[in-house]
């Protein structure tokens, strides 16, 4: 079959070679147009053979390149999509990590916060129960004891 097509293109690029050198006439027009169809014809009989369909016309050679030319095409199909699998694999581990990287950063903060809020109670209890600065505490025999019925004038 791709013998056929290469014979056929071979032909048709040398008829192409020739008409270039002429003018264009109806005539040619009508070559060409005739070259078109079969073209398009071909084409179609493969598309139908590639798809599984009209093989009965085919003889054993052309069912084994048939196959083999499938056998190519699906290898390179999965070969795609191996290829796409593992970039798509491949892009989600690096999505994992960021992720795992970011729930890492957000415990921490969480646990900083944690203790933040442990450490203001006990920051709270101590400035509110904190001794008096040293300039304003007295020792015991500079304090004048008070005596609730004495008291000068």
């Amino acid at each position: 079959m791709d013998r056929i097509l290469e014979k056929y293109e071979r032909y048709s690029f040398a008829e192409r070679q020739l008409v270039s050198n002429e003018p264009q006439s109806p005539a040619n027009w009508n070559l060409e147009h005739s070259k078109l169809k079969a073209r398009i014809e071909l084409l179609k009989r493969n598309h139908r053979h590639y798809m599984g369909e009209d093989l009965d016309s085919m003889n054993l050679k052309d069912i084994q390149n048939l196959e083999q030319q499938l056998e190519t095409a699906l290898k390179n199909i999965r070969s795609r999509k191996n290829q796409l699998l593992f970039d798509s694999i491949s892009d989600l581990q690096q999505k994992e990590k960021a992720i795992q990287e970011q729930n890492s950063m957000l415990t921490k903060q969480i646990k900083e916060k944690e203790q933040d809020i442990a450490q203001q109670p006990w920051d709270q209890q101590h400035h509110n129960h904190r001794p008096q600065p040293p300039q304003q505490m007295l020792p015991p025999f500079m304090m004048t004891p008070q005596f609730p019925g004495l008291n000068m004038g």
